[in-house]
């Protein structure tokens, strides 16, 4: 069953805009914030792309942190700390729940991935049944590949009816094994899931009737696949693509 506008688990995000008195300063330096304008989010699957340094992680870091997921990523019963590195954006920004709860939620931070599987071995050390790792697919995460680690995630720990961050899910995944998730997401959404996703890969951000919000030096707007960055761009590389690599190298030589 599909998520509706009634049922939705987050309705949508804005900006605290009466507790800042200066944009100066990062986070809130960033395009996407200094440009803010209030996001509602899809009831199955938004999506949050943009150019690197446009503001895409920390923005999903945002979400997460002020919904109580732990920066560096895991389910609400995380709760450790490699680096501290996240931003406050997380005081500025004020998120809108629907009246339904998810029975399962998880953020994904491709970035901090390792640390959280790490963070699972030393937790199972303990002794303790059932263990974590057992949710995850039962085999060590650092025991596999980085796209297989990944995609254990993916298959094993969202179970449905739940809510799923996910900053660039695609980041250790083949082609094959995007479609692979794609094919995944769609299973959750019809699960009873809403997933908010930032990514990079035009396969991942291909999810039907979905919402794009692309970020870019000049804030933030709703657009579809087929007119975002990444998509033109890889449209460019193949269908003309001795052109293109002519001019890149073209350019290269001139350094």
């Amino acid at each position: 069953m599909l998520l509706d506008r009634d049922t939705q688990y987050l309705k949508s995000i804005d900006l605290k805009r009466e507790n800042i008195s200066s944009y100066r300063n990062f986070p809130l330096n960033l395009p996407v914030i200094q440009h803010f304008r209030k996001l509602d989010f899809h009831p199955n699957v938004t999506y949050i792309i943009g150019e690197n340094g446009m503001g895409k992680s920390t923005l999903l870091e945002a979400i997460a942190v002020s919904l109580g997921f732990n920066p560096e990523g895991g389910s609400l019963n995380f709760n450790f700390s490699s680096f501290d590195s996240h931003s406050n954006l997380h005081e500025y920004i004020r998120i809108a729940k629907g009246g339904f709860r998810p029975t399962d939620s998880f953020f994904f931070r491709a970035e901090s991935y390792y640390n959280l599987a790490t963070n699972i071995e030393e937790l199972d050390k303990g002794g303790n049944s059932p263990r974590i790792i057992d949710s995850f697919g039962g085999t060590s995460l650092h025991e596999q590949s980085h796209g297989e680690s990944f995609f254990a995630t993916f298959i094993h720990r969202l179970q449905g009816k739940g809510l799923y961050i996910l900053d660039e899910p695609e980041a250790a995944l083949s082609p094959l094994r995007q479609m692979s998730l794609l094919a995944r997401i769609h299973e959750l959404i019809h699960d009873e899931s809403q997933l908010i996703i930032s990514t990079h890969s035009p396969i991942i951000m291909a999810y039907p009737e979905a919402k794009i919000i692309q970020l870019t030096e000049m804030g933030m707007e709703e657009t579809t696949l087929e007119n975002t960055n990444h998509y033109k761009m890889m449209e460019q590389f193949f269908e003309d693509r001795d052109r293109l690599l002519h001019h890149l190298f073209g350019e290269a030589n001139k350094k």
